[in-house]
């Protein structure tokens, strides 16, 4: 879980850290999981996000940034021993291809590698609802396959978009 009163920010040199959440950031909590490996399949790590701002506009400039970084950081270094490379977004207001399910959306997919290790698909999806972001990020493992990740990130922020929907009873 990510300390109380922070969100990640990507510094000048593609590298994410936590800094003290800016003014018009009420609140942001981030949660780290993992799907347990299965047989022939690795665990598949899962961070799930949820930030609330003061505004519509503050939650809208957050979705744009998002797009902004993959331009600035193709390549991007969660941690010091891991990076994300070949990073690619998308954005998607809400009726724009057939998306109906938030005001906004975006979507990164890339490689993620790990020290040594292969690399495997990654997804970032977020999207909004007023003045709620909520985000999932996957990242595969051996024997799992792109739409199989996809899929799970996609469940995993319906999930929270429903529960947004119904805590601000937006219809």
């Amino acid at each position: 879980m990510s300390r109380p009163g922070t969100w990640a920010v990507l510094d000048d040199g593609c590298r994410w850290e936590r800094e003290k959440a800016p003014r018009g950031v009420l609140a942001s909590l981030s949660r780290y999981s993992l799907l347990p490996a299965d047989g022939s399949k690795g665990a598949v790590k899962v961070t799930a996000v949820a930030t609330a701002h003061s505004s519509a506009l503050g939650a809208d400039e957050q979705l744009s940034t998002t797009l902004e970084e993959v331009l600035r950081c193709p390549e991007q270094h969660p941690r010091a021993d891991a990076r994300i490379t070949g990073l690619n977004s998308l954005g998607t207001p809400f009726g724009a291809r057939e998306q109906e399910y938030a005001d906004d959306s975006v979507l990164e997919a890339g490689q993620y590698v790990d020290k040594g290790g292969a690399a495997q698909p990654y997804r970032w999806m977020v999207a909004r609802l007023g003045t709620i972001v909520v985000a999932v990020s996957v990242t595969g493992a051996k024997g799992h396959t792109e739409q199989e990740l996809q899929q799970l990130g996609g469940d995993a922020l319906g999930q929270m978009l429903v529960r947004v929907q119904q805590r601000l009873k937006v219809k």
